[in-house]
């Protein structure tokens, strides 16, 4: 028991979230260089396309350099056991990052200094504040022209609503950086422009020490002096109580491509983030340290070894220790289950675990038993909740262009969908697929993984639809009459509920009023 509670309180399992090109890839591979998880920072070259950072390794992704699919990557750093789960910036993706939410304890924003807040990371915010989740946030790139940083703190202030606190302070920005001033640790940071090698710290006792000016000089000095007065006048002392309760973000100054200010934001991280903290099942609230294992899965990755055509079902392990070859409960369909071979990820790198403790994210491979929402437990029922799927916005009909590669087709689809990239329907009226998606890119991604993973060709055609929604009633005659009346807008998802498909707000509205004894949801979580 000692053991597991002390493996608990060196977990550290956070989510990196942005909009996109903020930064994110780049500052997730800056603190794997830190824990000493890779050597050499991925040469990004000037060139987007040719990028090929360590957590992005799907093959549409190295082209187009974006990140859609979520990547972990866990490592040490000193004592602590890290899990970084980089998410996808491109908002299209935006349903896959939600659910890796469920499963951080904590996150980092990633804001660039020019551009300020953008809309993808208020929207991510809310998520963070529904559950809690403690925020600490990187404002980046600031060896580039940009805002000035108290107008930054104002603006993430207003645009994330939630209270900020400084615990680092820019010398200067753009041209005339200098470095940063370390509060949280009173030391001096000085920018060296260099993308392998990390800057030099000056100890300092305070910030009248006249090291201060002969290293950055009087004006600088003086200036550097003022700002802190300031800040110390505006914000209050920092409190680790308030960043744990979702009410204070920390904020740190850096740019990542440059490899700075990024060692004081993970120094600082591993000390005040959370340890895996309890979770709430539907049925009871469920603490690390219980003996018993439990975990849910939170994501499903299909083929991520081409040569297998394989799916790895992502498991974050909630309490008790995981074991390679025990017998765990699959809750949805009740059988026992064992795991031969488990996986922890390091990126691409995958090495079998004998065990994994509250906080850690393991790899099952899957042929195809798991789904987005499952839940293992060594034998009590349990069930996590909070993994909805959003009502598509975006629907197109799926179509085969190559009849002899039907089954390849019907499987990649299937593997894809149980990914929660997409959503998959059946029109009970001509009995053809739709795809839903929340955006225009998952159509390109899905047709492109289809012929290189599967080698089957699809084309889309069009469909306008508003929305498509769940019904249900409880009164068998109700639904039977609104089936009857909509028969053509009816449709199935995949496990077999009723899905009306809107064609405008219009007739959505109509039928809600029409048929007051139905119930319409527009997440599949009801």
């Amino acid at each position: 028991m000692a053991n597991l509670t002390s493996e608990i309180s060196k977990r550290r399992t956070f989510a990196i979230i942005s909009h996109p090109d903020a930064g994110k890839t780049t500052l997730t591979e800056k603190l794997l260089l830190f824990g000493g998880a890779i050597h050499v920072a991925g040469a990004v070259k000037s060139n987007k396309i040719r990028k090929t950072a360590t957590s992005d390794w799907m093959e549409i992704e190295k082209q187009r350099g974006i990140s859609v699919a979520t990547s972990v990557m866990g490592f040490n750093y000193g004592d602590y056991k890290i899990n970084i789960l980089d998410t996808p910036g491109h908002q299209d993706f935006a349903e896959d990052t939600y659910r890796t939410l469920t499963a951080v304890d904590s996150v980092i924003i990633v804001v660039d200094v020019a551009k300020g807040v953008e809309q993808q990371t208020r929207k991510l915010m809310e998520v963070c504040r529904m559950r809690n989740t403690p925020v600490i946030i990187f404002v980046n790139k600031l060896d580039r022209e940009g805002r000035d940083p108290f107008d930054i703190l104002d603006e993430l202030e207003s645009e994330l609503k939630i209270n900020v606190r400084p615990l680092s302070w820019p010398i200067n920005i753009g041209a005339k950086f200098k470095g940063v001033y370390n509060i949280y640790e009173h030391g001096l940071d000085l920018f060296q422009p260099d993308k392998q090698k990390v800057t030099e710290r000056v100890e300092i006792k305070d910030l009248n020490d006249p090291l201060v000016n002969e290293t950055i000089g009087e004006t600088d000095a003086n200036k550097l002096r003022e700002d802190l007065e300031l800040v110390e006048g505006v914000y209050p002392e920092f409190d680790v109580n308030t960043y744990l309760d979702g009410k204070v973000a920390p904020v740190f100054f850096g740019s990542a491509l440059n490899t700075f200010g990024v060692k004081e934001l993970l120094d600082c991280f591993v000390r005040i983030a959370p340890s895996p903290r309890p979770i709430q099942a539907e049925e009871r609230l469920v603490k690390p340290e219980e003996e018993a294992f439990s975990g849910f899965v939170f994501k499903i990755h299909a083929n991520m070894d081409p040569n297998h055509r394989s799916c790895i079902a992502f498991v974050k392990v909630c309490s008790g220790v995981f074991r390679r070859n025990a017998n765990y409960k699959h809750m949805r369909s009740g059988k026992l289950m064992k795991f031969s071979a488990p996986t922890a990820f390091m990126a691409q790198k995958k090495d079998v675990v004998d065990e994994a403790y509250p906080g850690d994210i393991i790899g099952i491979p899957d042929t195809g038993n798991f789904k987005i929402g499952d839940t293992l437990t060594e034998g009590e029922d349990l069930h996590y909740k909070g993994l909805p799927s959003f009502s598509p916005e975006m629907f197109k009909y799926i179509e085969n262009s190559d009849p002899m590669k039907t089954k390849q087709l019907n499987k990649g689809v299937e593997q894809l969908m149980d990914e929660g990239v997409a959503q998959l329907f059946i029109n009970q009226f001509n009995g053809r697929k739709i795809i839903g998606t929340v955006g225009q890119l998952q159509f390109e991604v899905i047709q492109y993984r289809l012929l290189h993973e599967y080698g089957a060709q699809c084309r889309w055609e069009p469909l306008r639809l508003y929305k498509a929604c769940w019904i249900e009633s409880d009164d068998e005659a109700a639904l039977k009459a609104f089936k009857t009346r909509k028969h053509q807008f009816m449709a199935v998802d995949r496990d077999g509920r009723d899905v009306f498909l809107a064609d405008s707000g219009y007739v959505l509205q109509m039928a809600q009023s029409d048929f007051p004894k139905i119930k319409f949801h527009f997440t599949s979580e009801f």
